[in-house]
């Protein structure tokens, strides 16, 4: 440790608080055994008090064995038992999450990619490349750098049908991030918003952070009920059309058409989220709905998941009167977007390798989805079922058993297996049975093999 700093309380003594505040961080591991402590003069220093005050409260720390002097260094941490000291809760907490850590063999989370498979060679040769060019060395453009922007321009057209130029695109880091840069310039005009229920979490709380009230759209395993659609009141709808969050279903065409009809009507936006749309195993994908209709459709799209998370590009098309009013707002915030990986993106696009990566990636996860969901129907029988295979680098599963959402994830955990809930992704409903969410783009097929065992083992 090179430094402490902290606020002195006036009712102590302050060589007694220096002792108290360095006792609590060796007794809860903060500062590990044989770490060198701050010097008497340097620690005086930092604290603003005087030498004798911090010699005081190391002597104390010397006297109970917490500390050692060794000659002509300083002073040491001894080692101690630190969970000993910790209070009752902390001490169950953190050996309960140490044992999740050790225990922890398969790990099916999703929103992550298969490591082995990223194009690590030829990412790393156009980075470096960007890093020659005097552009890597400044400020990058507000709304994201044209070259990417001209690079999603050709994609959408080619692999979505939509209809944009350059300028219409604004390039982000994270469509969460998007939708609050949203908010900004939407809540002056519209109060509220209609999500799906269930829905991406995600986004509901971008809503809420600019007090937007919600209205429900129920979405079921089979698709979006749009029954009281035309009774609803809000004039701006979020919508997962290509991949449902969290089912996986994809709107039919019919209903594109519908909600584009019903807000021409409204005179409001549609804010399509078309994550995952490049994933869909057993049929073409539905044509976007900014490529119906883009004046009332703002679309966004993203890198993280269909590439690489740590990546964190995403891009958003807004209609004009929305484009202008968010360029006037924006106009002197920088890009949250970094800008060697937009312009490294823009050369990986322009060579052809994200085309080819993602017809790669989906043959891999195509079998991966089969390789699962073959194992799940062997091992559970009627015990399961499966929602959303058809598309998605995860799938939802609906356990028939007499277990609740929260025992099946412990009950999985002991086994070594790491699931996840659905509970988060409802608004007014809940599932008749509790869903689990189980994503493998990430896993290879002997540990997604392994994975399903040990599921059979926790839960049958």
């Amino acid at each position: 440790m090179k430094n402490i700093i902290f606020a002195f309380k006036s009712n102590t003594p302050k060589y007694k608080q220096i002792y108290e505040q360095f006792k609590m961080l060796i007794e809860q591991g903060n500062i590990h055994a044989n770490e060198q402590l701050p010097s008497i003069r340097e620690l005086a220093n930092s604290l603003q008090v005087s030498r004798n005050t911090t010699l005081m409260a190391y002597d104390l720390l010397l006297a109970e064995g917490y500390i050692r002097g060794e000659k002509r260094k300083g002073y040491f941490v001894n080692k101690v038992e630190t969970l000993l000291f910790q209070r009752k809760n902390n001490s169950f907490q953190s050996k309960q999450t140490e044992r999740s850590l050790e225990r922890v063999l398969i790990d099916f989370r999703a929103g992550a990619v298969d490591q082995k498979l990223f194009p690590l060679k030829t990412w790393r040769k156009l980075y470096n490349q960007v890093l020659t060019l005097e552009k890597s060395y400044l400020y990058g453009e507000a709304f994201g750098e044209i070259q990417l922007r001209e690079q999603v321009a050709a994609y959408l057209l080619e692999s979505r049908g939509v209809k944009t130029d350059a300028n219409s695109i604004i390039i982000g880091s994270s469509t969460q991030q998007m939708l609050v840069y949203l908010g900004h310039i939407l809540k002056d005009e519209f109060p509220g918003i209609i999500v799906e229920d269930p829905g991406f979490d995600g986004a509901r709380e971008a809503f809420q952070f600019h007090g937007f009230s919600l209205e429900t759209l129920p979405v079921f395993e089979s698709g979006a009920d749009f029954s009281k659609l035309h009774s609803m009141k809000e004039k701006l709808i979020y919508v997962t059309p290509s991949h449902h969050s969290p089912y996986g279903v994809s709107m039919p065409i019919q209903q594109r058409q519908t909600l584009i009809n019903w807000i021409n009507k409204k005179e409001g936006y549609i804010l399509e989220d078309d994550y995952d749309s490049e994933f869909r195993y057993t049929q073409q994908p539905f044509p976007a709905l900014a490529s119906i209709h883009s004046e009332r459709v703002i679309y966004l799209g993203n890198f993280s998941k269909s590439f690489l998370p740590g990546v964190r590009l995403c891009y958003m098309v807004l209609p004009q009167p929305i484009l202008h009013r968010y360029k006037n707002r924006f106009l002197h915030f920088e890009s949250t977007a970094s800008l060697l990986n937009q312009l490294t993106m823009a050369e990986f696009m322009k060579e052809g390798e994200w085309a080819r990566h993602i017809k790669r990636m989906r043959t891999i996860y195509r079998r991966k989805m089969q390789h699962f969901t073959s194992h799940l129907k062997k091992q559970f029988g009627d015990h399961l079922t499966i929602i959303g295979e058809q598309s998605g680098l995860y799938i939802l599963v609906k356990v028939h058993l007499n277990y609740s959402e929260e025992r099946l994830i412990q009950r999985a955990l002991k086994y070594g297996v790491k699931v996840y809930p659905t509970n988060i992704y409802f608004v007014n409903r809940s599932p008749n049975r509790p869903i689990i969410k189980l994503g493998f783009a990430h896993l290879d097929f002997d540990e997604i093999t392994q994975g399903v065992k040990l599921l059979k083992s926790a839960w049958l």
